[in-house]
């Protein structure tokens, strides 16, 4: 992922093999990363039961929020795709009957955003 896209928020594929060896104790016995990216300094990754959103938060990052979302309580979601001027796709989501998204992350051009929807849309419908 460039400097740019890391400056700006957007997010940018992680290896599942990364992932796993850092954040593999999060799992449960029978679950597996399937799809993961990092921010700045965020990360969140799709595994084949729930969406896990990890928070990196403080000057060192050694305090971290683990946030997870059970497929199941995804209500709904939507796709901004990136335009001419606009660098960035948009991924947001709700959970249950909140007014709000729950969670909105951006994407770079270097993810295929139709691929992660396909994924989302396979997972809660």
């Amino acid at each position: 992922m460039s400097l740019f896209n890391k400056i700006m928020g957007n997010a940018g594929s992680i290896s599942k093999e990364q992932l796993d060896e850092k954040y593999g104790r999060l799992l449960t016995e029978s679950e597996e990363i399937e799809l993961g990216f990092s921010l700045l300094r965020d990360i969140f990754m799709f595994t084949n039961k729930r969406l896990i959103l990890i928070d990196i938060q403080g000057l060192t990052g050694k305090k971290q929020e683990y946030l997870s979302l059970p497929y199941r309580h995804i209500s709904r979601f939507s796709l901004e795709t990136a335009g001419t001027f606009d660098l960035d796709a948009e991924l947001k989501i709700w959970i249950s009957s909140e007014n709000e998204p729950s969670v909105s992350k951006k994407f770079n051009k270097s993810i295929d955003i139709y691929a992660v929807q396909r994924y989302l849309a396979e997972k809660v419908i």
